[in-house]
């Protein structure tokens, strides 16, 4: 599936297709995967999987707290330059794909949202104080960050453009909050 992946995108990808990269036969495909979209489906499940163990295992829990998240946002952003298509398909394909797409869609979110909760959840967060990112925070970074990535796949950029900007943002979103001050005038 990955290698039609990426010589014709999902749309234009078939079974045939998949059989001819896999050397192996409709029998054989279909007794593992119901459709095109089931093999499709079980593909980006395993990539976001070993995204997410690539970016828990990247981390170093005893890191400060801002080389912790550049750590998790560079681990993030190698893993989507490491097969654009596949990023690209994951981002734009999937989410408009049915009701097994969307479950599949949803556990990658809760994944990812997971991580991020996990990640700032660790000792060098809070003894920094921080205000951990609640979890509309986190599908903030999660949402964002993948829509920053499949807009700068689309304009043929590197990936690896966006880190500092991903860093940026996520330390904003993460780090202190400064109180508001009240005007003594009212």
């Amino acid at each position: 599936m990955v290698e039609a992946l990426r010589e014709r995108g999902y749309r234009d990808t078939t079974v045939a297709d998949v059989v001819r990269h896999a050397r192996t036969s409709r029998r054989t495909f279909y007794e593992h995967f119901s459709s095109k979209q089931d093999c499709f489906i079980a593909v980006l499940s395993e990539w976001n999987r070993r995204t997410v163990e690539r970016i828990y295992a990247a981390v170093d829990a005893d890191a400060a707290w801002q080389v912790q998240i550049r750590q998790a946002v560079a681990a993030w952003i190698a893993s989507s330059e490491e097969d654009l298509t596949i990023s690209l398909a994951w981002i734009r394909e999937s989410p408009a794909m049915g009701d097994s797409a969307r479950r599949q869609h949803h556990e990658e979110a809760e994944a990812f949202i997971g991580l991020i909760e996990n990640l700032t959840a660790s000792p060098k967060f809070q003894s920094a104080e921080l205000h951990p990112p609640t979890r509309q925070m986190a599908t903030i970074l999660y949402g964002g960050f993948r829509e920053l990535i499949a807009s700068t796949i689309e304009a043929g950029q590197p990936v690896t453009s966006i880190t500092e900007v991903a860093v940026e943002t996520a330390l904003a979103l993460i780090g202190p909050r400064v109180a508001a001050r009240t005007d003594a005038r009212g």
